[in-house]
């Protein structure tokens, strides 16, 4: 927490409109600090709603009942929902307002004495629907009552810390005390607060600022319900009399709570754990309110099993008694807290304590002088340091001696968790700032210009303006600028005519828009792209792209394939800002670097130009809405014919040829050849187990979602197990049928004659779903899910050979084998019906 700072000149204030991120990031070939690292404005973002939370909601179809639902996916305030009893069935998931759906938190049927019924779907998956219900109120964790119904309904967090909202900050120096606070100003969760019984003093003498974050920021009412005193700080205590501050207590103990600040809000935040500290142990800390070096400390006080008080060590005498250092509360997990001989394992200079009489500091002879014995290194956390903090990393931070004010800031050093900053746009420098990467002091570049607030930066010397200079390059190394495509020419003016008068900033990127009906491409499920909102922001360009991107991501048949995909790579020419984007797939987690467009002006060209990266329609998602017809015809398309339009026309392909013409129609005499030709045309390799992201080729055109129950049934398939083909399940099929009167025919790749078949129509002719179904009525049922998920059609199965189906489906000898033989059958009624 921010003490009452020293004052001290925190920079001229030089007009913002001089400085701009990019151009300083490229003139001083530096890079900033990913956004994901900031995890406590990442969590300010964040809805209070979010993904596993319960909540009852009005059944469709029945509006007298209700079910419990879980919370799936939140966009803004659009939720996903799950009825409970689908388990991990997505076909019933929903979409809702929460500003217009019936919601209630967990109870709420009960209580008013409503009906609760499950929908149809969950009463046939299960009997007993009643115990279920019972099971789910004892153990679910609901959503908090306040977002869902009265004023606060569907408001983000940040919004209820409204100014003239009341809370109660934990004393700095004593865990058993708290004193008020009103909100003066919110500035991304950023809170100016004035504690109660300041008013008409400065901001200095009565007032700080705070993270909504911070673990001693509490709702109103919190010291009483914990039994903790109500005191102001000791540094505001000679302001006023006893009298007064008696008056101020009684005031805040009858001010009203209706619609104030609720502890639920603060329920994201970590609990404190216990520790195992005792009063007299050294150790080596920073004072949070001047924090530029680490010096020797002791723990002169223990609260409880989670707070203790650590005061800095000051051997100086004044009249005969010991000066006391600054001191501060702390708990196991605080910030710049370290076991004794930390600084000097981390090449780091300890400060020795003031009045230490010596020339060079030695623990062991301090601790022997004091006569105290040193924290044991158990007493604090497993040191970490998987964080994306680097050298020369550029941030924005808190001045601590000025905490109105935020500088541009450079990371100098980083030790473990920690780092030095070094601040600028200052007018008297200062020592290094040591902070915690976890710090809420620290932000990343722009927060203070998507939030409306000033940032101290440097000035850049008049003369550089004037220095200048031309250079030519040889022809050779020229880039000739591109004209841009009429299309791309179009949506730019689209999207600039659509978000006219809106004011948006440099920064603020207008509505992207989903266009459900465009052509989704190889690797976006149509079904889950139909299931996004119709549009996300506008905002700050950075997150509306990277929140569009996270839902592209989760919408794909294989999440992974399609982050890898979009990852940093050497010929990314953006020059924007590096975002850390996640994906899951088969229960194993991905992450990758996705370079994302910070300015409005090149969201339109990013959108078209990640689209066809995604080999999709150009337009599926961007800032214009297709309303009609779709400007690049896509409708047409489908994922066989994709190579043709926007494949990236590599190596290897899934299914048809580019475009989805066969040359099957030349009959039977170059069968062979046309195979081995044609080898490469099928879908991707599956693999079964990879830590790392998946392999699938990059021009297969979608990848698979099968299920790992789909990868034990493609095993059970083992050599052993090859027998003869089920013809009594063939010889009941609608559009084929067993014809014992046909002649011999060639052999099969297994080396016996194929039993052939009579078949009512051309397999050119069979769509995925006949595939499907002639695949489950043979013995090889078990891999239908494989032709489902890769879509293959009739012209596809066509192409197939024992080579491809054991290279790219990864299938043993014996299952291979048995699938080719059923193909083989199907390739030679085609030839004898059909081929002709």
């Amino acid at each position: 927490m921010n003490r009452d700072p020293v004052d001290s000149d925190g920079g001229s204030g030089p007009d913002d409109s001089e400085f701009n991120w990019d151009e300083y990031l490229e003139e001083n070939g530096a890079t900033s600090v990913p956004h994901h690292a900031f995890r406590h404005v990442d969590q300010s973002l964040q809805t209070g709603l979010s993904p596993g939370m319960k909540l009852e909601v009005s059944v469709k179809g029945d509006p007298e009942a209700f079910w419990v639902a879980t919370i799936i996916t939140t966009c803004g305030q659009l939720l996903l929902l799950r009825y409970e009893g689908y388990l991990d069935d997505r076909r019933a998931d929903f979409w809702c307002d929460i500003m217009t759906a019936d919601l209630h938190p967990i109870g709420w049927s009960r209580q008013q004495g409503r009906t609760m019924r499950p929908p149809e779907g969950v009463r046939e998956k299960h009997e007993n629907w009643e115990a279920l219900l019972e099971k789910v109120l004892s153990e679910a964790c609901s959503a908090p009552a306040n977002l869902l119904e009265g004023p606060h309904r569907g408001k983000n967090p940040l919004d209820l810390l409204a100014p003239g909202s009341t809370v109660e900050l934990q004393d700095p120096e004593d865990a058993g005390a708290a004193w008020g606070a009103m909100i003066e100003e919110n500035i991304g969760g950023r809170l100016r607060l004035r504690y109660a019984g300041t008013e008409g003093l400065t901001h200095k003498q009565g007032g700080l600022w705070i993270f909504y974050l911070h673990p001693f920021l509490h709702s109103q009412g919190w010291a009483k319900e914990h039994g903790r005193t109500l005191t102001p700080p000791a540094a505001l205590r000679g302001l006023r009399s006893q009298a007064e501050w008696d008056e101020v207590r009684q005031r805040m103990d009858t001010q009203p709570q209706e619609g104030a600040i609720t502890e639920e809000l603060f329920r994201d935040r970590p609990a404190i754990a216990a520790h195992c500290f005792t009063e007299g142990m050294k150790l080596e800390a920073v004072d949070p309110a001047a924090p530029f070096c680490i010096s020797p400390a002791t723990i002169t006080k223990v609260f409880s099993e989670q707070y203790f008080l650590v005061e800095v060590d000051d051997l100086r005498e004044d009249a005969g008694l010991r000066k006391h250092g600054p001191s501060f509360l702390c708990h196991r997990d605080s910030p710049g807290i370290f076991p004794v001989q930390w600084s000097l394992k981390n090449r780091v200079q300890l400060s020795p304590p003031p009045g230490y009489q010596g020339q060079d500091f030695d623990w062991a002879d301090y601790l022997k002088q004091c006569e105290a014995e040193a924290a044991p290194q158990h007493c604090f956390p497993t040191e970490q340091s998987d964080h994306c903090f680097k050298e020369s990393m550029k941030l924005e931070a808190v001045n601590p001696l000025s905490p109105e004010h935020i500088h541009v800031a450079t990371v100098t050093r980083v030790r473990g968790q920690h780092i030095w900053l070094h601040l600028e746009g200052l007018k008297q420098p200062i020592s290094e700032v040591i902070v915690h990467v976890d710090s809420m002091d620290i932000f990343p570049v722009s927060w203070c210009e998507t939030n409306g607030y000033s940032l101290r930066h440097p000035r850049k010397p008049p003369v550089q303006k004037q220095r200048k200079i031309a250079v030519v390059q040889p022809a050779k190394h020229r880039t000739v600028p591109r004209p841009t495509p009429p299309d791309a020419l179009k949506q730019q003016v689209n999207s600039q005519s659509e978000n006219a008068g809106q004011g948006n900033g440099k920064y603020c990127c207008p509505k992207i828009y989903f266009n459900h009906r465009c052509f989704s491409g190889p690797y976006l499920n149509k079904g889950r792209i139909a299931e996004l909102p119709q549009c996300v922001g506008p905002g700050n360009c950075v997150l509306v792209l990277k929140e569009v991107l996270t839902l592209l991501i989760n919408a794909a048949y294989k999440p992974s394939r399609v982050l890898r995909e979009l990852q940093l790579d050497e010929e990314a020419r953006w020059h924007g800002q590096g975002e850390a984007l996640k994906a899951k797939y088969k229960g194993k987690s991905y992450r990758a670097t996705v370079e994302i467009v910070r300015t409005a002006d090149r969201v339109a060209e990013f959108c078209r130009k990640t689209c066809i990266k995604l080999e999709c329609c150009p337009n599926l998602f961007g800032p214009r809405m297709v309303l009609e017809q779709c400007s690049e015809n896509c409708s047409v398309l489908t994922k066989t014919k994709y190579t043709h339009y926007y494949g990236k026309k590599k190596t290897k392909r899934v299914g048809r040829p580019p475009g989805g013409h066969t040359n099957l129609e030349g009959g039977m005499k170059r069968r062979g050849r046309r195979r081995k030709r044609r080898k490469h045309y099928f879908v991707h390799k599956k693999k079964r187990s990879s830590a790392s992201l998946d392999s699938t080729p990059a021009g297969s055109p979608q990848g698979s979602c099968e299920d790992e129950e789909d990868l034990d049934e493609v095993d059970s398939l083992s050599e052993d197990s090859s027998s003869e083909p089920q013809d009594e399940q063939l010889a009941h099929s609608p559009s084929y049928s067993d014809d014992e009167n046909q002649p011999p025919s060639p052999k099969s790749s297994r080396g016996e004659v194929p039993q052939k078949l009579h078949l009512d129509s051309s397999p050119l002719e069979w769509s995925v779903t006949d595939v499907v179904r002639f695949i489950r009525s043979t013995d090889c049922a078990p891999l239908a899910r494989i032709f489902l998920d890769q879509e293959i059609d009739g012209q596809a199965l066509l192409l197939l050979t024992l080579p491809t189906v054991q290279e790219c489906m990864d299938l043993k000898l014996g299952p291979a084998i048995k699938l080719c033989h059923h193909i083989e059958r199907v390739k030679l009624a085609f030839y004898q019906q059909f081929a002709s």
